[in-house]
């Protein structure tokens, strides 16, 4: 499928802080180390206080304690959508979002309100699912002038309307699940158009106080050592991976993470690229139908709370 070592940075921009503070950080540091990335926007309402309701969810309090979520959120961001209103991200960080687009990289759609996407269209119909991705395809268009071209659901959260109106709206590609290579989601027995690019990688949220032993790093995970257990994964050879980073997290407090990770991953012999960059190079090499067809499940997953879209079995046949 790859003739090369690829690794693709895939940034999720969640809040209104991550998109006035961390973006810009991660802009200035992809230009300083030439390596390409596509950014996934938040468009609507920032309400990341509401999140809170998750607290009885499996595993939900076990990684907010474990991550310092006040420390790399902020109380004002923790506030927002309870206590204080919520800021909307298209209107007020237009310019932010405008310069990633003018300054050579990808832009895509993460979601138009991030929480409502993530606690609730698992179980939302197709009129629900529908009015969403257009308001945040709306407020995309008056951002950039365009329309969108990739989408990248937040918290790995989808179903198969979502997936049908990928295809309506003639995204190109998209990144809304967890797996090992890109992919043609069946619903029902039919391809959809569409192939997925899964995130491949963990993230810095889910590895953060996780406690392991495997030869170079002997106890739990912090901001000192994550960057080794990264690289240990992907030194094993692999022709493709797709990481996804936080504009909150590695554009912020773990920005010297993010610096180490990226020397790593050219000294390993990965080329860092956007995901129009790893779709090109797939279908130089294949036509896209040519892809494997895997079935989307919702599952458990190390380190997240809730279900998680992960990347099926193999479905044979043509």
């Amino acid at each position: 499928m790859f003739s090369k070592k690829i690794l693709v940075l895939k940034v999720d921009v969640d809040t209104y802080r991550g998109t006035r503070e961390g973006v810009p950080a991660l802009l200035e540091l992809f230009l300083e180390q030439g390596v390409n990335a596509t950014f996934y926007f938040s468009l609507g309402p920032d309400q990341t206080g509401r999140a809170l309701k998750r607290i009885f969810r499996p595993g939900f309090f076990k990684k907010v304690s474990r991550t310092s979520v006040l420390k790399h959120y902020g109380i004002r961001t923790l506030l927002y959508g309870t206590l204080l209103p919520s800021p909307d991200i298209a209107v007020k960080c237009a310019k932010v979002m405008s310069k990633v687009f003018e300054s050579g990289f990808e832009v895509g759609i993460h979601t138009y309100n991030h929480i409502k996407w993530q606690d609730y269209v698992s179980k939302k119909d197709y009129a629900w699912t529908k009015e969403q991705l257009q308001l945040a395809a709306e407020a995309f268009s008056k951002v950039f002038q365009r329309p969108a071209k990739t989408h990248a659901a937040a918290g790995w959260q989808i179903n198969e309307h979502a997936l049908q109106l990928e295809d309506s709206m003639q995204f190109t590609y998209c990144s809304d699940t967890r797996g090992t290579t890109p992919f043609i989601p069946m619903i029902q027995g039919k391809k959809i158009r569409c192939p997925q690019f899964p995130t491949t990688l963990p993230t810095i949220d889910e590895l953060i106080g996780k406690e392991v032993i495997d030869g170079n790093i002997d106890g739990n995970i912090d901001g000192n050592n994550v960057t080794d257990y990264l690289l240990n994964i992907t030194k094993i050879e692999s022709m493709f991976h797709n990481y996804t980073l936080h504009a909150e997290l590695e554009g912020m407090r773990f920005l010297p993470v993010m610096r180490k990770l990226l020397q790593g991953w050219r000294q390993q012999g990965y080329q860092i690229v956007s995901l129009k960059e790893a779709y090109d190079i797939c279908i130089n090499s294949e036509k896209t139908f040519a892809l494997p067809a895997h079935q989307i499940v919702m599952s458990e997953f190390p380190g997240r709370s809730g279900l998680l879209a992960l990347q099926g079995n193999a479905i044979k046949g043509p």
